[in-house]
């Protein structure tokens, strides 16, 4: 069962049940914005108890707050009690709820205008106690009522905001903003993971370009992001970079990023970190040794970010080869096939593709390397190794260092077609690592 029907026949049932229920949140929103939501959640009267007699194959997922979960096949819809929330002591959570039987008490406690409207799914009717429809006609993302106090009882709000508006295309309401402007430095209290899990959502659900802007001018970019905030000012020469600053720059490849993996928005936006700290003025511009420093600061970002040592491999990768495509045409055919075989080389390529839109605007070497991508079948660029170490210590050399410069000699002269059988990648090993 699909989850939209799943949560209409969730809905169905709790009405026979003689409860109140309704879609809300941000299914409601999408849905009335014409998108299709990826989740859908209900909001009833039924106390958790009654929701889980009422589903028997339902488990709560949070029991403090009322939160049920309904399984239906590979489906699942959240049903949560109405409810209104007590003091937040942490900046995340109401130290305690009360469950309520009106629904205007579970919509009050709720953050944006935009997500807080109700929809009867057997009338289409829409509940609306906070103008949220207004708001969306609009194009506004407004707190429910005080912002200052939204923001103080949940500081990840104030990321939140800044997501919803650059997915959307909303302008943040300006008291909202204002708030947001006062208190950004209370998302130094949220936990690294959540603060993550939502700016790669600002990176890859749209608007990206936006969405950090509005960081910027609120100040949280500053505050979670200084290597980033670094950027603004910084020239690059002319010649190749037309477009302005490492800061513009940058956000016109967000500007460009469409449908982009988590580990590629981040090689967007960390590709050229490094210039801020390597900035110097010779006959032109020049940022010596800076996809070193930007794959140093790479690692730290993502590490204080407490990403995934897999997404931090691939993010450092994207940094660290993003300038060896000006190198392509000269490139012997041995390195070539290495940096074509590279993981998830397509990344690579549409960064590449990318910086050159966002700066000079010249893509002779992305459609070289394309053309070469055709040209070289997949055992061509990873072909089975002719020699071993195994080989090797039957033809009496000393396992050690001296294997892997043995092994890649072998491998160069093979990716370049000199070689092509085991017997003379052995007579190249004989001839250039002459045995003692």
């Amino acid at each position: 069962m699909e989850a939209e029907a799943l949560a209409r026949a969730t809905i169905g049932t709790l009405h026979k049940a003689g409860y109140q229920a309704y879609l809300v949140g941000g299914c409601v929103r999408d849905l009335l914005l014409g998108h299709a939501p990826k989740d859908f959640d209900v909001s009833t009267d039924a106390p958790p108890d009654r929701i889980m007699q009422i589903f028997p194959n339902s488990g709560q997922v949070g029991a403090h707050f009322g939160v049920v979960v309904v399984h239906a096949g590979a489906s699942h819809v959240e049903v949560a009690t109405f409810r209104s929330d007590r003091d937040y002591t942490d900046g995340r959570r109401p130290s305690s709820v009360r469950f309520e039987t009106d629904a205007r008490e579970d919509v009050l406690r709720r953050d944006f205008t935009v997500n807080g409207l109700m929809m009867d799914l057997e009338s289409d009717r829409v509940l609306d106690f906070v103008e949220g429809r207004a708001d969306l006609e609009r194009g506004l993302i407004r707190a429910i009522g005080d912002p200052e106090v939204r923001f103080r009882e949940d500081h990840l709000r104030l990321l939140r905001a800044v997501r919803f508006a650059a997915r959307l295309g909303f302008t943040i309401e300006p008291a909202t903003f204002a708030a947001i402007q006062r208190h950004h430095r209370l998302i130094e209290k949220v936990s690294a993971e959540r603060v993550r899990d939502e700016l790669v959502r600002i990176l890859t659900e749209g608007g990206a370009r936006r969405g950090f802007e509005l960081l910027d001018e609120s100040g949280l970019l500053q505050d979670l992001l200084p290597e980033i905030a670094a950027m603004k000012g910084v020239e690059q020469p002319p010649e190749f970079h037309p477009e302005g600053d490492v800061w513009v720059h940058t956000l016109l490849l967000l500007d460009k990023l469409k449908e982009a993996s988590p580990t590629l928005a981040w090689g967007a936006l960390l590709h050229d970190v490094g210039k801020p700290g390597t900035f110097r003025v010779a006959e032109r511009i020049r940022f010596d040794g800076h996809v070193e420093e930007g794959v140093r600061l790479a690692h730290g970002i993502l590490q204080r970010l407490r990403s995934s040592h897999e997404d931090m491999e691939q993010v450092e990768a994207l940094v660290a080869h993003h300038m060896r495509f000006k190198d392509v045409p000269r490139m012997r055919q041995s390195t070539l096939k290495r940096f074509l075989r590279l993981p998830k080389f397509g990344e690579h390529l549409e960064l590449h593709r990318l910086d050159c839109l966002s700066s000079h605007g010249r893509l002779e070497n992305y459609e070289l390397v394309q053309q070469k991508l055709r040209e070289f079948p997949a055992e061509q660029l990873k072909p089975k190794p002719l020699v071993t170490g195994a080989d090797l210590i039957a033809e009496g050399y000393t396992p050690g260092p001296a294997f892997s410069k043995m092994l890649a000699a072998v491998e160069d002269a093979q990716l370049e077609g000199r070689i092509g059988s085991r017997e003379e990648g052995l007579a190249l090993v004989r001839e250039a690592f002459p045995r003692p």
